[in-house]
């Protein structure tokens, strides 16, 4: 052990590159384990970022400081900005990324980061004292000692290739799986699960008739995950997408062959993402559906490979050719590459505490699809907290945790911590109580400051930071106290949107309010927002706030309620079992999630109000509350 590391990282998916980058970032001596260099940042299932609540999460990400926007941004294959025909609490990016390029961009951007060193390398054991672990073990034998280890293994640990009855270790796109490790994290009394997910097959581009699909093309707007992106893709450079749907005879083939399917025969147990299920799931469950939903989407910029989303299957190899043939367009498709199922272990969640770090090894936090989680937006989210947390944990220091009402990765990782969960858990905007808060336009309103306490947001970024938000307040000021000069041109808007037209006064403010106009609209007739330009980001933040200003502070308001109760704070550890008064339910899941907060605790699954009431009572006449 000649060499220590402050913070070893094990495993280089997108969990794994937050984790290395933040503590890194921080000042930390910084090591990634990972088994292929080249595969750092792999995208082994569909190469897009974003989408519902996840586009959110990367804006998260980024306005803390992490990679995932900035790379994201690089050289995206298509942008579209999703749900714009509803609020902003639902709104989100979504894009379609170079399978190749994108992880080729994350690797350089780590290899420039200072203090951190990447290694080859197969982890199989921990270096323990007691219940504090000091570094990490090799498949070689070599010992690297640290002061902290984040798992990031993915789905590689104990990984299992299943297609049909066709069963065999391995990790994602061909990938070996990792062997050693869980029983490593078994002798050391840590829980793992089993746990699986899917993809579907990827196609030959020039053997699909793309003239019988829906083209679906990206927005034509100057959009971007990163608030410090300062070059967009246009339209014109983007590549489409395509919209086509299962037919009867699709149908038909999976209903005849789900003897076949190893979700259906027995060979699959574990728990799969609800929300991604597979083609045969769908048709099962959803049996009066006549059709559903798939895209063809592009791969790669200049390659052949298109990924036929929706599509994901167990089915044997020569019935996954039968049930691609029968889709319009696909009749004489080239299949690729196979689709697959991949089982692998992962630790149950109620393990980990609310900074990721596992409750009963010091030093140990864990990240991405080993917390039960699917996506790598979320894995990213979960890397970037569980690096940080890793990093104040070395330095002494208080560790960072984010709420439910800051942020769609507080809301992931509650639900974690202290509901757990049956299956791989994806974000969802209905997980966010307060999604009108946790907005796509306002992450850095939210998270840039905590960014740049952390030192993860350069000053010149965080100065950059501020005077938008000082652009935005001022015209707001003028919008709020100003009349719409140019009356002519208001009348002509009021008459294109079918309002009445109007000679009195009415303040700018007053007008953006109202549904269907737009700021863009609007201030070519107010002068004196001339000297106020404000790009598309800072337009898009304006509106939301103007036109949802009662929503939002009503939203403020019930925000405050409940976090009177996270400041709230609970002793850790505390015999739960000891507390008289409390049904024995409650009892049992208080002493197993060991809640920071009274509103932690409040959010339990089994714990009732009457017990919270017995709780807050019992911990005052104790002098512990």
């Amino acid at each position: 052990m000649n060499v220590e590391y402050d913070v070893i990282v094990i495993g280089g998916g997108h969990a794994g590159v937050e984790a290395s980058h933040a503590p890194a970032l921080m000042g930390l001596k910084v090591l990634l384990c990972t088994l292929n260099e080249k595969m750092i940042g792999n995208m082994p299932c569909n190469p897009h970022i974003g989408g519902s609540a996840k586009g959110v999460v990367v804006r998260e990400i980024d306005a803390l400081g992490g990679l995932m926007g900035l790379a994201a941004d690089h050289h995206p294959l298509q942008v579209k900005m999703l749900n714009t025909g509803k609020g902003p609490g639902v709104q989100c990016l979504r894009t379609q990324q170079d399978k190749y390029g994108y992880p080729a961009y994350v690797q350089t951007l780590l290899k420039a980061t200072p203090n951190l060193d990447i290694k080859e390398c197969e982890v199989v054991d921990f270096i323990m004292d007691g219940d504090t672990v000091k570094g990490v073990i090799t498949s070689t034998g070599e010992r690297i000692a640290s002061k902290a280890v984040i798992v990031t293994t993915g789905t590689y640990l104990n990984g299992r290739i299943i297609s049909g009855r066709d069963v065999h270790d391995g990790g994602p796109d061909g990938e070996k799986a990792s062997l050693g490790l869980t029983k490593s994290l078994n002798k050391i009394g840590v829980k793992t699960w089993r746990l699986k997910t899917g993809t579907p097959p990827r196609l030959d581009k020039a053997s699909i008739d793309f003239s019988k699909a829906e083209i679906e093309p990206g927005t034509d707007a100057k959009y971007a995950f990163s608030f410090r992106t300062k070059e967009y893709t246009p339209l014109e450079k983007q590549l489409p997408c395509y919209l086509i749907y299962t037919t009867a005879e699709t149908h038909k083939i999976i209903t005849d062959n789900l003897p076949n399917s190893a979700l259906f025969n027995g060979v699959i147990n574990s728990a799969g993402p609800r929300y991604c299920p597979s083609i045969e799931s769908k048709v099962v469950r959803f049996a009066d559906k006549e059709r559903h939903q798939l895209f063809l989407e592009p791969e790669t910029e200049n390659g052949n490979s298109i990924y036929l989303q929706g599509f994901s299957t167990a089915m044997p190899h020569e019935v996954q050719v039968e049930m691609v043939h029968s889709l319009p367009g696909l009749e004489n498709a080239v299949l690729l590459k196979y689709a697959y199922q991949i089982e692998y272990d992962a630790i149950e969640p109620l393990q980990f505490d609310n900074t990721l770090a596992v409750k009963s090894k010091k030093g140990l936090y864990g990240a991405g699809q080993i917390c039960g989680t699917s996506g790598y937006e979320e894995a990213a989210g979960l890397g970037l907290m569980a690096g940080i947390n890793a990093a104040l944990f070395v330095k002494g220091k208080k560790p960072f945790v984010l709420k439910r009402n800051e942020s769609y990765i507080g809301v992931m990782i509650d639900d974690l911590v202290t509901k757990g969960t049956d299956e791989p858990y994806r974000l969802l905007s209905s997980r966010a109580e307060y999604r009108l808060l946790l907005r796509h336009d306002n992450a850095d309103l939210r998270l840039t400051k905590y960014g740049h306490d952390l030192g993860l947001i350069s000053d010149e970024d965080f100065a950059a930071f501020e005077a938008k938000y000082q652009r935005i307040e001022e015209v707001i000021r003028v919008l709020s106290t100003t009349n719409v000069g140019d009356k002519v041109g208001l009348n002509a808007l009021f008459e294109k949107k079918g309002s009445p037209t109007t000679n009195e006064g009415l303040k700018g403010y007053e007008v953006l309010k109202r549904p269907h106009y737009s700021y863009k609209e609007i201030a070519p007739l107010m002068r004196e927002l001339d000297p106020l330009p404000l790009d598309d980001e800072s337009i898009l933040a304006l509106e939301a706030r103007v036109k949802y200003e009662g929503y939002i502070k009503k939203e403020e308001r019930e925000a405050s309620e409940i976090l009177r109760q996270e400041d709230m704070e609970l002793p850790t550890p505390t015999d739960y079992l000891k507390v008289e008064g409390l049904r024995l339910e409650a009892r049992q899941k208080l002493n197993v999630v060991q809640p920071k907060t009274i509103a932690q605790a409040s959010r339990i699954p089994g714990v009732n109000p009457a017990d919270i009431s017995i709780l807050i009572l019992t911990m005052k006449r104790d002098g512990k509350l």
